[in-house]
């Protein structure tokens, strides 16, 4: 098999093939005009996606039914109470950023205890629990809008050789995360309970260990990435979350990881976020409707979903 068909056979190629077309129409219908301004602009809104959906592969990785539904809750309240902590004061930026994590490390921890204790299944146990967060983020908000430390927002909004900061930040956690699922024990376990949970327990792999661990680390990403997003937009809002309930699930799976889990698939994200942004960008551009926009995006992303997966059952 040669190189380039070698490449072909990887998942996550086909997320970066079509985020490249779809760049590429754009550009061409704007005469080139916009070329700089559409890639840091993708670059920097793919950015929260990644984030995002990094942590959710790491649970969808664990196996069927395994999902977290209480990212974007969680996302609005870490971004909320960090910046009601922070005060707009520059000295409380690192306090905030503590905080924040420690939101999602109790939120993750109230998801699974819920699936443990209970024994309710993770997608009923992080709605639940998505509730109760929204719940609080609400009661912390009180219709206000706290404006981000001036050295955060500029941070958030500023770009280090070209490249958005915010982007920096993902492509650190991504490495993180290739690192664990590739070079650590901790990736093979997870990647060993998705393909079979009883016969993990049997190999002596710590599941419940492990599935706990990935509860946290997901909400602990939600958490950051509120956190990042409260001080991108100038403020944190009830609904800053909400698109990325579905968000962080479709980059997962057009990023080529196995919904059946027991395969995880890191430069996937980057293609599937840069892809969901750019398709977006690229019906605003051409002037459709809402409603048209919403149809197109669907049979694209589908489309892109059964030809990567068409080409990976070829491929065996």
């Amino acid at each position: 098999m040669t190189p380039l068909l070698r490449l072909f056979g990887k998942p996550w190629i086909w997320s970066w093939f079509a985020a490249f077309i779809v760049w590429f129409l754009t550009v061409m219908v704007t005469l080139g005009a916009s070329t700089l301004g559409l890639s840091q602009a993708a670059l920097t809104f793919a950015a929260f996606s990644v984030i995002v959906g990094i942590g959710q592969m790491f649970v969808i990785t664990l196996g069927p039914g395994n999902i977290d539904l209480s990212v974007p809750a969680t996302m609005t309240l870490a971004g909320t109470v960090a910046l009601k902590l922070m005060n707009v004061e520059n000295g409380l930026i690192l306090p905030g950023l503590l905080l924040a994590i420690l939101i999602g490390l109790v939120v993750g921890l109230g998801n699974y205890a819920l699936i443990k204790a209970l024994r309710i299944p993770p997608i009923i146990a992080t709605l639940s629990m998505s509730f109760i967060v929204q719940s609080a983020a609400i009661w912390t908000n009180r219709g206000l809008r706290i404006k981000p430390p001036s050295m955060l927002a500029e941070f958030t909004t500023s770009n280090t050789l070209g490249v958005p900061n915010v982007a920096i930040v993902a492509l650190l956690i991504s490495l993180l995360a290739w690192f664990l699922l590739e070079k650590t024990i901790y990736g093979r376990w997870i990647s060993a309970i998705g393909q079979s949970m009883p016969a993990a327990r049997m190999a002596g792999i710590p599941v419940d260990g492990t599935r706990f661990v990935t509860y946290l680390f997901c909400a602990v990403l939600a958490s950051l990435a509120g956190y990042l997003l409260a001080c991108f937009s100038g403020g944190a809002a009830l609904n800053m979350g909400s698109e990325y309930l579905l968000t962080s699930i479709a980059v997962v799976v057009i990023g080529g990881t196995a919904v059946a889990g027991g395969d995880s698939n890191v430069p996937g994200i980057w293609g599937a976020s840069l892809f969901m942004f750019l398709v977006v960008s690229m019906l605003n551009t051409y002037g459709l409707g809402a409603g048209i926009r919403l149809i197109m995006t669907g049979l694209i992303i589908i489309s892109v979903i059964m030809l990567a997966g068409g080409r990976r059952t070829g491929m065996r």
